[in-house]
């Protein structure tokens, strides 16, 4: 599987907003990773997916769904943007999740 990390670019920054940072750790540079673009689905895209729903319960993170549902926590992500629920806090108990099944399709769906 591509981590989300895997096509993107990584920069140095060496801003003078970061000069306290950078003395702190002693190290001369901070390397950054930009920022992706992601595309959500079209509707032909959606359609072609196999999902499964999951109720959300008080407990429940997205990393433990990840991890249930792909072996993996670090994919969270994939479900809070298929979800258009950015973070645990926008969800409330009672809520139907979708996980997005496979993971590879959606990933490539995604762009990454």
């Amino acid at each position: 599987m591509a981590s989300r990390y895997g096509k993107r670019i990584v920069f140095t920054n060496r801003s003078e907003l970061y000069e306290n940072i950078r003395e702190e750790k002693s190290v001369t540079n901070i390397k950054h990773f930009n920022t992706p673009n992601l595309r959500y689905p079209t509707v032909e895209q959606i359609a072609s997916l196999a999902t499964i729903t999951h109720l959300w319960k008080t407990g429940d993170r997205y990393y433990k769904i990840a991890a249930k549902y792909y072996g993996d926590p670090t994919y969270w992500w994939v479900i809070a943007w298929f979800n258009q629920k950015p973070t645990e806090g926008h969800l409330r108990a009672g809520e139907l999740l979708t996980i997005p099944l496979p993971l590879d399709r959606i990933l490539n769906y995604y762009g990454v």
